[in-house]
């Protein structure tokens, strides 16, 4: 019985060793996947270094598995996405055809542009960000669903 009893107390003092060991270094960035994605809806904020007009921020959502949608600035837009681990790949998208003002409008281009040329993401201290190959730096987004 003796015995039994100091296995026990070396098990504990084990456990309660590692437990007590230094925390698991943790980093701001991380890989998004789709399923984290799922369901989840963003705003832009930062347009590769362009500010983002007030009234007129672009959002993006992922609404179904391999489907993304959103606003552009003026227009809507829906189209096919393959999401895969830090990846993304934006299929031609339907946009909405609605006159905007010049400037809605060339921001709603260039974003439009950098989905369609969009691929590779990741989560930077909560923000999603996106590298696309037609803009020198990413887009940034808030989560906002």
């Amino acid at each position: 019985m003796k015995q039994l009893s100091w296995i026990g107390l070396g098990v504990a003092a084990l456990a309660i060793g590692c437990a007590s060991g230094p925390p698991p270094a943790t980093s701001d960035k991380a890989v998004p996947s789709a399923q984290y994605l799922l369901g989840s809806e963003w705003q832009l904020r930062d347009l590769g270094g362009a500010p983002v007009l007030e009234d007129n921020r672009p959002t993006l959502s992922f609404v179904e598995p391999g489907h993304i949608a959103g606003n552009a600035s003026c227009n809507r837009f829906t189209g096919a996405a393959d999401v895969g681990e830090g990846t993304i790949k934006v299929s031609p998208l339907a946009v909405t055809k609605m006159a905007c003002i010049p400037e809605v409008d060339a921001q709603e281009r260039a974003y439009l542009s950098a989905l369609q040329n969009a691929s590779r993401m990741e989560i930077v201290g909560g923000e999603l960000v996106l590298h696309s190959e037609s803009l020198e730096q990413p887009l940034k987004f808030t989560r906002t669903r």
